[in-house]
């Protein structure tokens, strides 16, 4: 055997022993699939809070989960971080389902469960307030990214998608158009003539 072809062998022997070396390293989850996870996440705390206190979290549930846990949580409802802290006081116990990397979510939160729980920057989800699970299946929840104090969304973090938590468990990726909306049967997602709004505005709580 020649050296060339002895070189060729041994060659080709050092790629089959790199190939058999288990590779360890995995990339981490993109942005839009943590969302995603996360909103899900979201959704079965959800209908699991529902299931005790009859609805979703809004302010006519704060006095029952402080009578029920004991919560020093701020409570309160002007935000959906305040809202989605009564899924802690109520037995979620990790901040990390409430973020997921967007321009407004700065800060990760670090599951220390005190006072500070949801602080601002810490929780990227908006959230319908006043909804029960027995509506409309097809009613948003819960979505992500939108921009604070509007109906519109943030084109950039998730490649033109908005995710979407809908009343029956789905959690699905809209376009969002040229002007920052999400359209759903010919209009915007948040119009109040959607069949699930029923007339009515939906009253949308944004992350601090």
């Amino acid at each position: 055997m020649n050296w060339k072809t002895l070189g060729a062998l041994s060659l080709f022997l050092g790629y089959l022993i790199l190939l058999s070396i288990p590779t360890f390293y995995t990339p981490p989850p993109a942005p839009r699939t943590i969302a995603i996870s996360n909103i899900r996440q979201i959704g079965v705390t959800l209908f699991a809070f529902d299931d005790q206190y009859g609805r979703f979290p809004d302010a006519s549930t704060i006095p029952a989960v402080q009578a029920a846990t004991g919560t020093t949580l701020h409570l309160g409802d002007s935000s959906s971080n305040q809202l989605f802290r009564q899924l802690l006081a109520t037995g979620e116990r990790s901040e990390q389902i409430f973020w997921a990397k967007t321009p407004a979510s700065r800060k990760k939160p670090n599951d220390l469960l005190g006072a500070d729980a949801l602080a601002p920057g810490e929780c990227a989800y908006s959230y319908v307030a006043g909804l029960t699970s027995s509506g409309d299946p097809e009613t948003p929840v819960v979505m992500i990214p939108m921009i604070r104090g509007t109906l519109k969304f943030d084109p950039k973090p998730f490649d033109g998608k908005a995710i979407v938590l809908n009343l029956d468990s789905s959690a699905t990726a809209l376009p969002i158009d040229k002007n920052g909306d999400v359209i759903l049967n010919g209009m915007n997602l948040f119009d109040p003539r959607q069949p699930f709004w029923r007339g009515k505005a939906p009253d949308i709580k944004y992350p601090e």
